[in-house]
């Protein structure tokens, strides 16, 4: 969508370059027709995965105080490559009809019917042609983890919100595990995070479920780390990074044992400590803020680097356990960035 106004691409990707929810209701909770304010009609793209039913649970819900949103319509692809993922979408569909809400069979159906969208889909391979038709259509739109399943398609997803003239963000919503609303970052020296890091061979091995632990890493460290160095064994990886400012942050992501998410954060006060998860409510809110208000809680010079630090781990991997600038992991991705 090339316009003359706006920034060019180079620029754009110089300036971008490094400087639970368990609602047990029955039908007879939801009404069967309810009247949505104008702006307020939310669609969901991709019923494959759990997040969509949660959030749509969250929304649609007696009582629910967020602003009057409501999820009105779903398209449902979605993976369809991923077993894990594929297999859930026809359960999924039919939680969410009990939901009061329509399934659609194109994302350019659903577009019609709503103001802002969530972009569910857990395929970050599928992402950057789903947000296109969004942008296009002038929507505001969450992309839940993984933004993309490859750093050139993080670049060019932001390129085309910036296109656009519509901001976009993604986050995890381990960004607001309990603790982390106690840490100034002006105040961190340093931070050691785990989560799980379960595989997935069609993505990057961080991007499909490591991003949980690194985001709570940046969460608390801000941007600015220059290197990462990572250990790898079949059950469990560590990552070392080395900020600009001399501060290191790790994390541990973990592929046996029990599924836990936290960490520690090293203040100038002394460490605070993160956990345990406490499930989706603080990230919706803050999306529903950004539907309302247009602005992003998260920087798409954040989210970038997040991705370039699980890059560069795993290029620190294939390299053996060398170290690998994030520098250089976002050079090669802007050479290829669609």
């Amino acid at each position: 969508m090339p316009n003359s106004q706006q920034p060019t691409r180079r620029l754009f990707l110089k300036k971008a370059t490094l400087g639970g929810l368990t609602i047990g209701l029955t039908p007879m909770s939801w009404p069967t027709k309810t009247l949505i304010e104008p702006g307020k009609r939310v669609g969901i793209i991709g019923l494959d995965t759990s997040h969509s039913v949660a959030f749509t649970k969250a929304l649609n819900g007696t009582g629910s105080d967020y602003a009057g949103y409501k999820i009105v319509a779903a398209y449902p692809y979605g993976s369809k490559t991923i077993e894990s993922s594929a297999k859930r979408i026809q359960d999924y569909i039919n939680e969410v009809k009990k939901l009061d809400v329509e399934i659609v069979d194109s994302i350019d159906d659903l577009l019609k019917k709503v103001d802002v969208v969530l972009l569910e889909t857990n395929d970050g391979r599928l992402h950057f042609d789903q947000v296109k038709q969004v942008l296009k259509a002038k929507k505001r739109v969450f992309i839940d983890k993984p933004i993309a399943a490859s750093l050139d398609d993080v670049l060019a997803i932001f390129e085309l919100a910036r296109s656009a003239n519509i901001p976009l963000f993604s986050a995890s919503s381990l960004r607001y595990i309990k603790g982390m609303e106690r840490v100034d970052r002006k105040q961190v020296v340093g931070a050691d995070t785990f989560s799980p890091a379960v595989l997935e061979k069609t993505h990057p091995d961080f991007f499909w479920y490591g991003i949980h632990g690194v985001e709570t890493l940046y969460t608390a460290m801000g941007t600015g780390c220059q290197q990462v160095v990572r250990v790898h064994t079949d059950g469990t990886d560590v990552v070392v990074g080395t900020w600009a400012d001399g501060r290191i942050g790790t994390f541990r992501g973990t592929r046996t044992g029990k599924h836990e998410y936290g960490g520690t954060v090293y203040t100038q006060t002394g460490p605070v400590t993160l956990g345990p998860y406490e499930g989706y409510n603080p990230l919706l809110k803050e999306i529903i803020t950004y539907f309302e208000t247009g602005k992003t809680p998260v920087s798409p010079d954040e989210t970038i680097e997040i991705f370039a630090f699980m890059e560069a781990a795993d290029e620190s991997k294939r390299q053996g356990g060398a170290a690998v600038t994030l520098a250089s992991v976002l050079e090669k991705a802007k050479r290829k960035s669609r």
